[in-house]
Parts: C-alpha cells; structure tokens; sequence
C-alpha cells in the first residue's frame, strides 16, 4: 500500500506545483513520505526506515523533530517549509522539543546515527537551537534556513565528517553556526575528520561561526557579516589542542555589532578572525573588511592569549585582504611560537611590523 499510495500522490502535487510555477521537491516511489501542512512531520520520521526521505510540503509546521535513523532524508520545499516551536498547550513532548530545540539528530556513545540529510527548509523562533546534532558521522545540512533561535542556529557536537553548506543562519542568540567537541564537560579537540563549512551566509548572530576544542576542519567560501565576531576558533583545554583547521577565501565584513560580557567571554564587537588557544591552523586569502570595536578582541585578524593560558602555535596568517579593521588589521596579543604573518595587504598591525 505505501508504494502505491506515493505513485499516486506524488505526481498529482508535481503538476499541480508546475501548473502555478512552484517546484516541489523529487521523491522517490519507493522510499518516500509526504508530508503536508496540517500533518506531523514527526510521524512521518517515525514511519520511516533507515535510508527513507521524508518530503514535507509548503507550510508552516508547528512541533519540534527529532531523527534518530541512519540514512534518512529530511528535505522541505526551501522558505515555504518553516517549522516553529508548538503552541502552547498538552501534547506528547519528545526530548528535542522539551530542550527547546527546533530539528535533533541524536545519536549516542558508541552508535553514531550516520549519513542523515537536512535540506532546503526553515527553522525559526526555538528556545534553544535550530538544528541540533549530537554523536552523528556524515551528517548534511544543506539549504537550511536558521533564524532567531534563543542558542546557536545549527549545532554538532561530538561529531564526525559533518557538511553544513549553503544555509542561512542569522539573528540567533550565539552562534550561527557551532561545531564542539561537547557542550557539558571539559576536554582535549576532537577531530572532526574534515566537517566542512562552505557556502553560508552567517549574518546578526552573536558570532557568526565558533569551532570550540575541535580540530581538521574546512571553513570556506562563507559570508560573515553583521554579527559581533565573524569566525571564533577556541581552544583552551586539554589535548590533542584545537585547530589543524583552514579558514579560507571567506567574506568577513563589518562584524561590528556589540555584545555585553558573558560569564565565559568578555564583550565582544568589531573581531573578524579571532583565534584563541589554537595550533597549526592557516587563515589565507580571505577578504576581512571594517571590523571595528573597541573590545579586547576587536580587530581583522586577532591571536587572543587563551583564558586559561593555552597559547596559540603554529598558525599561519598568509595572503589575506586585511582594511579598515579596528584598533588593528593584525593583532597578536599572544607569546605562543611559530605563528606567521606573511603576504597580506593591509595597513596597520600590533605589534607593529606585521604588515
């Protein structure tokens, strides 16, 4: 019956959209589910079978999602797809919806959930995190619309080979997008084994991109603007140190919003590139313009003593377009060893000389 039932409606939602000039998503005969406005997105992800797509059609959905099979596709119909937190009221709440988040990919210690697909949709208006992904290997989110969001916008913890590209993450509370060895303990990088960031546009979040105690990582071709920093890599403790990243051929331009003081973080405003407590990472041909603040971490490019005492080594800071950052376009307030300023166009430096 489930066969049948897709060959029939599939089509009909095809030529129905070709006939106003509206394009809906391909799904398969054989491995779809369709969702439509007024139905549960959820209940569609728990009918599903790993490796199974669910195609949620144009509308506004209100629940929060929670994915735990391998191989499943989530894919909605791009802006016309918004899913927003439940009405108020008694209903059946799962464990992504009680910590406030909008869609969850949740695996566990030893059983990563592995090659799950989020795409083309909107996720806006959570407590906590748009899209929330924990113990996951090869996760994409792709077309992803995150908006005004209490935490991060799209968020991986403990994770592996994950490919965030070609979203959207703006006005969210923290992050636009997040990538972190974990959120609840103490402890050395992970290695990422090369998540990837590229193609996003990260814009009026508290820091567009923060890679925090992770390592061999891709971020580039991103736009960052309008938020208080730009990309933040942070290390601090424990071994293996963070970084081994590449932090190429982005557009980081007029982060200068203000934000107050944290209890981790002092204020922040007008950074472009700040690495803290971060090893063997090349930060190259990127454009960083008009980042200006008067906070301890403002400036274009900026090498920030760790807060508690981790310093920076080995980084390279090469062939990037450095103007208009301040108080500096390069600032290395560290007394780590091996960091290298080399080929950049840029105007003022401090210390000096490094222009």
């Amino acid at each position: 019956m489930r066969k049948r039932n897709i060959k029939i409606l599939v089509p009909v939602a095809v030529l129905s959209a070709a006939g106003c000039g509206m394009s809906i998503p391909s799904a398969s005969a054989t491995d779809s589910h369709v969702v439509r406005a007024g139905e549960s997105i959820q209940k569609a992800v728990d009918a599903a079978q790993p490796g199974d797509t669910v195609v949620v059609l144009p509308g506004t959905y209100r629940e929060s999602v929670q994915v735990t099979k391998a191989g499943l596709t989530l894919r909605g119909s791009g802006s016309r797809t918004v899913i927003r937190p439940a009405e108020p009221g008694p209903r059946a709440v799962d464990a992504c919806a009680k910590a406030g988040n909008g869609i969850c990919v949740q695996g566990r210690s030893g059983g990563t959930v592995d090659d799950v697909r989020i795409e083309s949709l909107t996720v806006s208006g959570f407590k906590k995190n748009g899209v929330w992904a924990s113990w996951t290997d090869r996760l994409t989110v792709r077309r992803v619309t995150s908006e005004h969001n209490g935490v991060w916008g799209i968020a991986q913890e403990r994770s592996t080979r994950g490919a965030f590209i070609g979203n959207t993450a703006r006005a969210n509370g923290d992050a636009g997008i997040f990538v972190a060895n974990t959120v609840d303990e103490e402890g050395g990088a992970t290695d990422t084994r090369g998540t990837e960031l590229r193609d996003n546009t990260l814009t009026d979040n508290r820091i567009g991109f923060t890679a925090r105690r992770v390592r061999n990582m891709s971020v580039h071709d991103n736009s960052l603007t309008a938020n208080c920093t730009g990309v933040f890599v942070v290390g601090d403790e424990g071994k293996p140190q963070a970084g081994a990243m590449t932090i190429e051929s982005n557009e980081i331009t007029g982060n200068n919003k203000f934000c107050s003081k944290t209890e981790r973080l002092s204020a922040l405003q007008g950074s472009g590139i700040v690495l803290t407590g971060a090893a063997d990472t090349k930060v190259r041909s990127n454009t960083i313009r008009d980042n200006s603040g008067t906070t301890p971490m403002s400036g274009g490019v900026v090498l920030f003593k760790s807060f508690v005492g981790t310093k920076n080594t080995g980084n390279t800071i090469s062939g990037n377009v450095v103007l208009g950052n301040k108080p500096a376009d390069l600032a290395n307030g560290d007394t780590g060893k091996g960091n290298t300023f080399t080929d950049n166009v840029c105007a003022k430096s401090a210390p000096t000389g490094m222009c």
